[in-house]
């Protein structure tokens, strides 16, 4: 890898941002000897050599609230949508990866797909080369699937995809397939195989040897980090892009406490669905209603940046597992997924999904819980990013608006009473007892963080909640779940608030700097991601998906990086 201070003074890409797609563009681009490429990533460096034990491990709790892992004070409106007006919603803490690999080193893990209508339908609004036939082989190409093979694999990709198998699964998590298959649900052992509704032992992305698989180590390996013509910038935070004549020429970026430009022939923002608009709207391309009054000069008018942020809302069901079928801490926690259908009008097929986590967390309590995490797989709410300040050390204002629309809130509501039935089924009384809504709350946040102090409440908590017997459903109304499940099941009205009060995101943001054809008004990009009326610029990133897809946005973004490697190659 070389050195910044050795090039000459103008690169050929500058990638900004070293989140998944980053990393994998950096890598991809660079196979070409001839194209200098600088990676600019804001947070730490992360390589195989170095990569601390909390993110290599297989349960990923730990890494997902290690706070220098991620953008610090970032908050997010979530739900309490029914009039949209801001005063009295309060923003949650709303976590975004600020790390090499981005959200691939501390995510959950998870690598599965979308439906391949997710992506026929990006084709039939016109955006060409994103059908499902066009992406399959970039899924293959990206994977070596440890399990299957076949025309929906590929086995020699940098992405080592994986299953727990039988014997590795809790006692919890074995009896939920049984009990998913006596209620008619079909047992699916290959996720990304052909679509179709059933419970299946979730794809995620772990090495043969039961580690993490992150786009820093598996793109960025050592002989990729060799190249001459590569350098990866960690610490350096992008400000802005810069212009001239209109064309993008390379970007202000801070690091050391130093402000310095790097210039480049081609310039790709890949800071993610909050950032990447955050960027643009930052170098003056946006809305101008909204960035005039902010004194940000003007280079490009394009209403849609920062526009159709989408997310999985997510809810959860949690109950007390009873000893001797409780998850070790050390196994990957996602154990069963199970898709299914609404058949609400105009919804697809597989719209719902349902994660059944065997471990609720890293610590004491966690242990003792699995919780039924549901969310809307396709959801239609629409939300969006915009600048509180030009001041890049100012967060940007998010507003998901989770639930605004009424598809979205209608199958969370039938979905909750259905997998309240189905954690309180008496074929699970066996190996549990207490089921209680959960809320993913500031405290449970705060509690989350991987401290020594959180380590010492939580096991006395777990000690007592071991010992309650019959006081334990007191214990954990009073000081885990103040809000009783049967009082939401009796209520519709009291349900439908709790669904707007208590309704998260799955850190899945999408759609803020959409594709589209150039006559589309709030198109950000074209099909290749080349900002509209702005040469030498692009955006490579989940922000580009026209909407959500069905899936975990690891892999699909992945996918996209991979695809727009290979357009930018040709020229296109």
């Amino acid at each position: 890898m070389a050195d910044l201070t050795e090039w000459p003074h103008l690169a050929d890409i500058l990638v900004l941002g070293g989140g998944a797609a980053g990393s994998v563009l950096a890598a991809r681009l660079s196979e070409d000897p001839g194209c200098s490429v600088v990676l600019v990533e804001a947070g730490p460096d992360i390589t195989e050599a170095d990569m601390p034990p909390e993110i290599r491990a297989p349960y990923p709790s730990r890494a997902f609230f290690t706070r220098d892992y991620f953008h610090p004070e970032l908050y997010a409106l979530l739900g309490d949508v029914p009039g949209i007006s801001r005063p009295g919603r309060s923003p949650a803490r709303y976590e975004q990866a600020r790390v090499l690999g981005g959200g691939s080193t501390i995510n959950g893990l998870v690598g599965n797909r979308g439906a391949p209508s997710d992506y026929d339908g990006w084709a039939e609004w016109g955006i060409g080369g994103w059908s499902w036939s066009d992406v399959l082989p970039y899924f293959r190409k990206l994977e070596t699937d440890q399990d299957f093979d076949g025309p929906y694999h590929g086995k020699d990709g940098p992405v080592s995809i994986r299953r727990l198998q039988d014997g590795q699964r809790s006692g919890f998590i074995e009896r939920a397939f049984t009990v998913m298959q006596a209620r008619g649900f079909e047992r699916i052992e290959d996720q990304n195989g052909p679509w179709r509704d059933g419970a299946m032992p979730p794809a995620v992305t772990l090495t043969a040897q039961g580690t993490r698989a992150s786009a820093a180590t598996a793109y960025l390996t050592p002989s990729v980090r060799a190249r001459p013509n590569l350098v990866i910038l960690t610490g350096a935070e992008a400000l802005r892009v810069t212009f001239a004549q209109g064309r993008a020429n390379g970007a202000d970026i801070r690091m050391h406490g130093t402000i310095r430009h790097i210039a480049a022939r081609q310039v790709v923002v890949s800071c993610g669905a909050i950032h990447s608009p955050t960027l643009l709207l930052r170098s003056g391309i946006g809305p101008a209603t909204a960035l005039q009054p902010l004194g940000i000069a003007m280079q490009a008018d394009l209403r849609g940046v920062g526009r159709n942020l989408h997310e999985h809302p997510a809810l959860g069901i949690s109950c007390f597992v009873r000893p001797g079928h409780r998850a070790p801490g050390d196994r990957h926690h996602t154990q069963l997924h199970l898709r299914f259908s609404s058949a609400l009008e105009d919804c697809p097929s597989g719209d719902m999904m349902m994660a059944l986590l065997a471990r609720s967390a890293w610590h004491a309590v966690g242990g003792q819980l699995a919780t039924f995490y549901l969310w809307v797989n396709k959801p239609y709410s629409e939300g969006v990013v915009e600048l509180n300040s030009p001041d890049p050390a100012a967060a940007p204002m998010i507003d998901f608006r989770l639930l605004s629309d009424p598809r979205d809130l209608t199958r969370m509501r039938n979905a909750f009473h259905f997998i309240a039935g189905l954690a309180r089924d008496p074929a699970f009384d066996a190996v549990r007892h207490e089921v209680f809504p959960t809320i993913y709350s500031d405290r449970v946040r705060k509690v989350s963080r991987p401290t020594r102090f959180n380590a010492i409440q939580t096991r006395i908590l777990a000690g007592l909640l071991d010992a309650a017997g019959f006081a334990r459903a007191g214990l954990i109304r009073r000081l885990i779940a103040p809000v009783g499940l049967e009082d939401l099941l009796a209520d519709d009205q009291a349900l439908t608030d709790y669904l707007h009060r208590a309704v998260v995101g799955v850190w899945h943001p999408t759609g803020t700097c959409r594709m589209g054809r150039s006559d589309d008004p709030f198109a950000v990009t074209d099909s290749a991601g080349r900002v509209h009326g702005v040469p030498g610029l692009r955006v490579c990133d989940a922000s580009l998906m026209p909407d959500a897809v069905s899936a975990n946005t690891n892999l699909p973004t992945i996918m996209m990086a991979e695809r727009i490697a290979d357009l930018i190659k040709a020229g296109t």
